[in-house]
């Protein structure tokens, strides 16, 4: 029986979820098995194809492919370490609501691009909203989350 190895390439089903057993990413296109779609997992339905050891995916995952063979399944925890970082309260800045654009008109749990002062683009979180003031968060949404990932390897390719 062949059995995957680093540098082979693959393609696994998975659902990923986080601690309250919402899923938060999936190859799979029924319901069932998934409550995001295209734009929030970034991506299309499907086996997901990677490289083993290429950085493909989580770390964690990829370590745990090495010696399954096509059909095999394993759940797999990946720590915030291996996937988003801790949470980290000195990413929350507040502005003035004055220095937004008039067009916008900011919600608690609305996302959006800011440029800093590299003129890099960088998304942010509205977390709180005041008459004078928004608090942004440069966190990602799912930084100090343990994932809890099922998958299957399909294909050896």
């Amino acid at each position: 029986m062949v059995q995957a190895k680093h540098a082979d390439k693959v393609t696994i089903n998975f659902i990923g979820k986080i601690a309250d057993g919402t899923i938060i990413d999936s190859t799979y296109p029924d319901p069932e098995h998934d409550s995001c779609d295209d734009d929030e997992c970034g991506h299309e339905h499907g086996p997901f194809e990677i490289t083993i050891g290429e950085g493909d995916f989580y770390t964690p995952i990829e370590e745990a492919l090495i010696g399954m063979a096509v059909g095999g399944k394993k759940t797999i925890t990946v720590t915030p370490d291996d996937a988003f970082g801790d949470y980290d309260p000195e990413n929350v800045f507040s502005v003035q609501r004055s220095e937004l654009p008039d067009e916008i008109d900011p919600v608690v749990g609305q996302g959006l691009e800011v440029t800093g002062d590299d003129d890099e683009v960088y998304m942010v979180t509205v977390v709180e909203v005041t008459d004078e003031d928004v608090s942004l968060d440069t966190n990602h949404p799912l930084a100090g989350e343990e994932l809890s990932y099922e998958f299957e390897l399909v294909e050896i390719l």
